[in-house]
C-alpha cells in the first residue's frame, strides 16, 4: 500500500496568525473600494468640464431649471431659515446654524425633485451616462439599446433614439416621501445632519446603478446580488453625491457631473468583472501542453 503523504504539522500553528492578517487585508481592500467609489462624483466633475460636447446639454436644458432652483432656495432662506434656526437654537445652541442650513437645503431638494428632476432631467442624465461609456470605449454596452451614429464627431452626437426603456433614475413618490421623512434628522444635535446626508445619499448610490442594470439586462435577482455586493461603496458614492446636490444653484450641474462619475465607476466595474471572467476562462482551459512526438515504435 502506498504510504500516506506527510502532513504539514506547522499549518495548525500558523493558521491563527494568518487569520488576523487575512482579515486586515480584506478590511483594507474594502476601505480602498469605498474610497474609490467616493471619488467618482468628484472625478465626474473634471470629466464633464473637460468634455465640451456635454456643455450644450447643461446650457440648453438645465440652466433655466438652475435659475428656478435658485429662486426656490432664495424664498426658503428668506422666509424659512430664521424661524427654523431660532427653534433649533433652543435645543442645540450655537451649532444650530449648521443643522438649520442643511434642513433648508433638504427642503429645497424635496421641492426641486418633486417638481423638476423626474420629468425634465432624467433623459439628459441617460445621454450623459451613455455618452461617457462610449467615450471610455464601452460602446458594446450601449449599442444594443439605442441607435448609434458611428460617423458622428463626438459621443453625444453619436446617440440616437433608444430602442429599449432608457431611464437613469426612476421617478417615485416614495423616494420624495423618504427624503421628506428624513428631514427631521436635522433636529438631532451634531449627529443628525451627517445621518441625514448618509441615509439619503445611500439611496442615491443604489440608484446610480439603475441604468447599468438596464444595459446589462440583469434580472431582479441579479440586481439584488449586485446591490448587495456594492452596498458599502454605494453609501460613500451616494454621500458625496448628496453633498454636491445640496449646493444651491449648482445642484442641477452636479446631477450631470455625478452621472458622468457613475458611468466612470460602471466602466471600472465592467473592466474588473471581465478581467475576472477572462482569468477564470484561462484557468479552465488549463496549460497549453504540446502533443507528444509521433513514433511508430510499438
Amino acid at each position: 500500500m502506498p504510504e500516506p503523504e506527510p502532513q504539514d504539522e506547522t499549518r495548525p500553528l500558523t493558521r491563527p496568525a494568518n487569520q488576523p492578517s487575512s482579515f486586515l487585508r480584506r478590511q483594507a481592500g474594502a476601505i480602498k473600494r469605498c474610497a474609490i467609489a467616493a471619488s467618482y462624483p468628484i472625478r465626474g466633475i473634471w470629466f464633464f468640464v473637460r468634455s465640451g460636447e456635454y456643455w450644450p446639454l447643461f446650457f440648453g436644458r438645465l440652466l433655466p431649471l438652475s435659475l428656478i432652483s435658485c429662486l426656490v432656495y432664495l424664498i426658503l432662506f428668506t422666509f424659512a431659515f430664521l424661524p427654523q434656526l431660532a427653534f433649533l437654537a433652543i435645543f442645540q445652541g450655537r451649532g444650530a446654524w449648521l443643522n438649520a442650513t442643511f434642513l433648508v437645503l433638504g427642503e429645497g431638494l424635496v421641492i426641486i425633485q418633486g417638481l423638476f428632476e423626474g420629468f425634465f432631467v432624467d433623459e439628459c442624465r441617460v445621454d450623459v451616462f451613455d455618452a461617457t461609456l462610449i467615450k471610455l470605449s464601452w460602446t458594446d454596452l450601449v449599442s444594443p439599446h439605442r441607435v448609434l451614429y458611428p460617423d458622428a464627431p463626438n459621443a453625444i452626437k453619436m446617440l440616437g433614439k433608444p430602442t429599449s426603456s432608457a431611464v437613469y433614475t426612476p421617478w417615485s413618490i416614495v423616494q420624495i416621501v423618504e427624503l421628506a421623512c428624513c428631514l427631521p434628522l436635522n433636529f438631532i444635535p451634531w449627529f443628525g445632519t451627517p445621518m441625514f446626508v448618509m441615509i439619503t445619499g445611500t439611496r442615491l448610490g443604489k440608484l446610480s446603478h439603475y441604468r447599468w442594470f438596464q444595459l446589462r439586462g440583469f434580472s431582479k435577482q441579479e440586481r439584488k446580488v449586485e446591490a448587495k455586493r456594492l452596498a458599502w461603496e454605494d453609501v460613500w458614492f451616494g454621500t458625496v453625491a448628496m453633498i454636491l446636490e445640496l449646493i444651491p444653484i449648482l445642484s442641477f450641474f452636479f446631477l450631470l457631473t455625478t452621472t458622468a462619475g457613475a458611468a466612470m465607476w460602471t466602466a471600472r466595474i465592467e473592466e474588473s468583472r471581465r478581467s475576472v471572467v477572462s482569468e477564470e476562462g484561462e484557468q479552465a482551459e488549463g496549460p497549453n501542453e504540446q502533443p507528444p512526438a509521433y513514433s511508430d515504435v510499438v
